[in-house]
């Protein structure tokens, strides 16, 4: 059983929004905090969007004032509301706790398309 699922990718045109969820089929803390990273063809692995153990919320540059991330505790899912897409935010995009154990999703491909 994987414990850390992704959906919602899909395909959308520039200036188009999407929303990722990231469901947990495992027990996650809420004071665990979860990141969403991306990987876009040829390039690293990259955060961009931490909801930290407090609560608060941290976003790389690259998408602060466009990407959202939240989570609903009582149904164990973490989201990813994402607007203002770009051609550059294509990727596939993963969902990972932080905190032990460490669990990683399989990822859901976005691409964004002029």
């Amino acid at each position: 059983q994987v414990p850390l699922v992704e959906s919602g990718g899909g395909s959308v045109q520039a200036g188009g929004s999407l929303k990722l969820s990231c469901a947990a089929s495992v027990y996650i803390s809420s004071t665990c905090g979860m990141g969403w990273y991306r990987q876009a063809p040829g390039k690293e692995r990259e955060l961009i969007a931490i909801l930290n153990d407090d609560g608060t919320t941290t976003y790389d540059d690259s998408v602060k004032g466009r990407f959202t991330i939240s989570r609903d505790n009582a149904k164990n899912t973490l989201y990813l509301q994402m607007d203002s897409l770009k051609t550059e935010d294509t990727a596939i995009y993963y969902c990972a706790t932080h905190c032990p154990p460490h669990y990683w999703g399989q990822g859901t491909q976005v691409t964004v398309s002029s």
